[in-house]
């Protein structure tokens, strides 16, 4: 069985803001697709102990005072997120997103953050020695040249699925957006489906790292400072980066 037609884990989080590292997380889906087998869908809202900024309300729905009287306590909704998506790295399960990247540096940094060093020895693990599969990275990759944007919800109208502006930025929504959307990738390049997961996940390393290199080289053409990470799945904390550091406030999110 291709690694497509497999189980899948799909993740996808919604936070406070744009910086993996210093933002922090206020829903969380993983969707366990299993064939033959109605998908498992876990679904998180945390209270992240920050206010949430007004942009990021806009772009998934969540305020700041709906998600301090609804939400689980940070700490414990960033242990179960990151207890259940490495539960099924241990067993194999390829993780799928879209710029996914994203997702499991912020869940690495709120585990740090929170204390739960177990799971930060197991993310690194996975970032090294699992199976991750990024439909950002793919996407660029089989479609280096294509004009327009690479948001989820461009993506997923460019391969035919279905995902509305009212549904984007749902994690929920969005991992399985995301799941899909691997799936038509593979189906459409079959030399993808030759690869075991674990050698998919290596190349997607190297995809990545050239991807970075050439946006890098487009940026400081421009006179512009190339600040892209060539990290993948996890991007290394700044030099000066805490756990306990606050984010910049701004009005965007993830």
């Amino acid at each position: 069985m291709t690694w497509h037609a497999g189980p899948l884990a799909l993740f996808d989080l919604e936070t406070t803001g744009v910086d993996p590292h210093r933002d922090r997380i206020v829903t969380a889906a993983i969707i366990h697709i299993i064939p033959g087998q109605d998908p498992v869908t876990h679904e998180w809202l945390l209270d992240p102990g920050i206010p949430i900024p007004d942009g990021a309300t806009d772009v998934h729905g969540i305020s700041t005072d709906f998600a301090s009287h609804n939400g689980m306590a940070a700490a414990a909704g960033v242990h179960a997120i990151a207890d259940t998506l490495i539960h099924l790295a241990g067993a194999h399960v390829p993780i799928v997103g879209h710029n996914v990247t994203y997702d499991l540096t912020m869940l690495w940094a709120e585990s740090m953050r929170h204390g739960h060093r177990d799971h930060v020895a197991s993310l690194e693990d996975l970032a090294s020695d699992g199976c991750v599969v990024d439909t950002f990275v793919l996407d660029k990759a089989v479609d280096t040249y294509r004009k327009g944007s690479r948001r989820l919800v461009d993506v997923a109208t460019h391969y035919g699925i279905t995902l509305t502006e009212a549904e984007a930025h749902g994690a929920t929504a969005d991992a399985l957006a995301a799941g899909r959307i691997a799936w038509v990738i593979a189906q459409r390049h079959p030399h993808l489906l030759d690869r075991t997961p674990q050698s998919l996940h290596a190349w997607q390393v190297m995809e990545k790292r050239t991807q970075a290199e050439s946006f890098g080289r487009y940026l400081r053409k421009q006179g512009k400072p190339d600040d892209v990470a060539r990290e993948w799945p996890l991007q290394n904390p700044p030099p000066d980066w805490s756990p306990d550091q606050l984010p910049t406030p701004r009005e965007d999110a993830a």
